[in-house]
């Protein structure tokens, strides 16, 4: 258990030091695209490789199956609803932290409106981490270490690059420093619960309900993937972020081989 808080911790670390980074100096959005799209790429062939391959020898297809696909619509339908109510605030025009009216640090807002808003990036901020990081605690529980390793390095380099640029967009929307920290504090202790939430669940589970543990996390992963890490990597960072995540895809390999 004790190790599932420390990498839960190591892995939620990064949602600080991406706050700090953004609050000192704004990196170039290539360079958060390049780093978004490596983690993309380790995410991707440790939830084929490692997730799901563990999945599909332990229990039957069919649990493998439907546990994916929940994990995959649990997030779709969070995201859908979050998205909704961040929405409803007059300084954003789009789903991103980033996507922002002109002077929105100026755009009047209720109370109502800001509290929805801000519930909502809380939120989702929480939600993108859960399945990883629950992932992480999975992989501890299940394979001594060598998934929940590779996991936490792809989840680390995740983390970063997207706490720095929801950060950005927090500022420039005219949200407070001690907000920020406060919002990034709550959702790296939400993660940190997670992990050892994903340690301690496959205790005294079946073989079937463990491979739809696993295959829950990485269907949660791929839909995150899909609806946030990726899209952001390539509308920030261009067609060059595809050899990005490939290399991160090609490391992640090569640290399973390692670890395993």
């Amino acid at each position: 258990m004790l190790t599932a808080v420390v990498y839960g911790v190591l892995t939620s670390s990064s949602f600080v030091i991406g706050v700090l980074i953004a609050m000192v100096f704004r990196p170039p959005r290539r360079l958060i695209a390049a780093v978004l799209a490596f983690g993309s790429g380790v995410l991707v062939s440790a939830l084929t490789f490692d997730l799901m391959e563990e999945a599909s020898a332990t229990g039957s297809t069919a649990f493998v199956v439907v546990g994916f696909l929940v994990g995959a619509a649990i997030y779709v339908a969070m995201s859908t609803l979050l998205d909704r109510l961040a929405a409803r605030s007059p300084k954003r025009s789009g789903r991103q932290p980033q996507d922002l009216e002109p002077g929105a640090e100026h755009v009047p807002e209720t109370t109502q409106q800001a509290t929805l808003s801000g519930t909502a990036l809380l939120i989702g901020a929480i939600l993108d981490g859960i399945p990883e990081n629950a992932a992480i605690g999975i992989g501890l529980s299940h394979e001594a270490g060598g998934l929940g390793l590779v996991l936490l390095a792809a989840v680390f380099l995740g983390n970063l690059p997207e706490s720095v640029s929801s950060t950005a967009g927090m500022l420039d929307e005219g949200r407070s420093r001690s907000y920020i920290i406060l919002v990034w504090s709550l959702a790296a202790i939400g993660c940190v619960l997670a992990t050892v939430a994903g340690y301690a669940l496959l205790g005294g589970l079946s073989a079937n309900l463990v491979s739809a543990v696993l295959a829950l996390a990485a269907g949660g992963i791929l839909a995150m993937l899909a609806d946030t890490m990726m899209p952001e990597a390539f509308e920030n960072g261009g067609p060059l972020v595809a050899m990005a995540t490939a290399v991160g895809f090609v490391c992640a390999i090569l640290l399973t081989q390692l670890t395993g």
